[in-house]
């Protein structure tokens, strides 16, 4: 009797075609199951090493792609190019953001002040994390709000993160509004400068014309007269800024505004003991421009109106400090807002006013110096304006 086993049987024809016989092949079942056992711990140590190879394999990629990523998972990397596509339309100087549940954190400009921590990390009430909770709750921007935080003024933007349609976060970019006045005040200085000039220019053409006449003329005496009275014009006006006021950007914004005032009606004069040495230090330069610049604009708005005015100046350099004083006889300060005149949005010109001799006193404080105001209604303002100044040289 036969084991059991696997067999396969084939006919055998002869050439007719007729069936002579079988070939039969088979394998003992016996045999198959002891190669099976046989071979059955070379399998599972087969399996076991390509899956080994396959751990190590995976470690290695996920490494390097970590590495490549900076160690962010993927959820993480789609929550900053969510905030980076946020960021992009509005560009600030620096940022702050917050995720649902309220998780925040804030970056600042290289040197600039943190609204929202302070120097101990510790977390500031701020109303740019009010817009943030406000973003977050309603989901809709809000952009170019003014702001105070952490003694600072800001102008702050604040947008939603999206992800499939819902809110995730939301953050809100923010730029020193200090730092823009301070653009803006510079920018209507050269403009002012510009216009100075441009006026100077056309006296002079008229000059050239008056001298061109007399000359057809031969009005010999006259021209001589007319030129002497010119030379000294000159010299009581520019030329005497000029010697006075060693700094180029002092002596050109005096010039424009000396050209203003005289637009306006009124006169500007510089006091005969006025010394100011140049200043190698520009943020000193542009706080003077500034508060000056400042003191005198409101100076003629405030002699608006008047037939005739006159606002003084006096500048004085005396060991490392320079004092000032801008007066004018215009309507003067009523008492009982002279100690609000340097508070941010005080103002009785109307909406949006207000920020000028805030910005002005506190960029002097910054400096280390001062801003103060007597004043008697319908008689006169004085302004004390007191700053360090780094002189080149002593005045002459």
């Amino acid at each position: 009797m036969l084991a059991p086993a696997l067999r396969v049987f084939t006919p055998v024809f002869n050439e007719r075609h007729q069936q002579i016989g079988v070939v039969v092949v088979g394998i003992s079942l016996s045999k198959v199951d002891e190669q099976i056992a046989n071979s059955r711990w070379d399998v599972l140590l087969t399996i076991l090493f390509s899956a080994l190879v396959c751990a190590l394999g995976t470690w290695s990629l996920v490494r390097g792609l970590k590495r490549v990523l900076l160690g962010l998972e993927p959820h993480e990397i789609s929550t900053q190019f969510q905030q980076r596509q946020a960021m992009l339309p509005r560009p600030q100087g620096g940022g702050g953001g917050g995720r649902c549940p309220w998780r925040g954190k804030s970056h600042q400009p290289r040197g600039g002040r943190d609204p929202l921590f302070r120097p101990d990390k510790t977390l500031v009430h701020s109303p740019l994390l009010d817009d943030l909770q406000t973003v977050l709750q309603s989901g809709e921007p809000m952009y170019d709000r003014e702001l105070g935080c952490n003694g600072l003024l800001l102008i702050g933007n604040t947008v939603p993160i999206r992800s499939q349609g819902a809110v995730v976060g939301a953050i809100c970019t923010f730029r020193d509004k200090t730092e823009v006045s301070q653009l803006l005040q510079r920018l209507d200085g050269m403009m002012s400068y510009v216009d100075a000039l441009r006026t100077t220019s056309h006296e002079f053409m008229n000059k050239l014309h008056v001298i061109l006449g007399l000359l057809n003329m031969k009005s010999y005496g006259k021209l001589e007269e007319y030129v002497l009275q010119t030379a000294h014009r000159y010299q009581a006006d520019i030329g005497d800024i000029q010697h006075r006021i060693k700094s180029p950007v002092v002596a050109g914004f005096l010039i424009s505004k000396i050209q203003r005032a005289t637009e306006c009606g009124f006169t500007l004069t510089l006091a005969e003991e006025s010394l100011v040495p140049d200043c190698p230090n520009e943020k000193q330069v542009t706080v003077l421009v500034t508060v000056l610049g400042n003191l005198i604009e409101n100076a003629l708005d405030a002699m608006c109106g008047q037939a005739e005015g006159e606002i003084g100046l006096l500048l004085h350099y005396q060991d490392g400090w320079l004092s000032g004083e801008v007066s004018d006889d215009g309507p003067g300060i009523p008492e009982n807002n002279i100690d609000a005149i340097f508070n941010k949005g005080f103002s009785t010109k109307g909406e949006n006013r207000g920020v000028g001799l805030f910005l002005a006193n506190q960029q002097l404080r910054e400096l280390g110096g001062t801003l103060a105001v007597e004043s008697e209604p319908g008689v006169f303002t004085q302004f004390f304006v007191h700053l360090p100044w780094d002189s080149k040289r002593k005045p002459a």
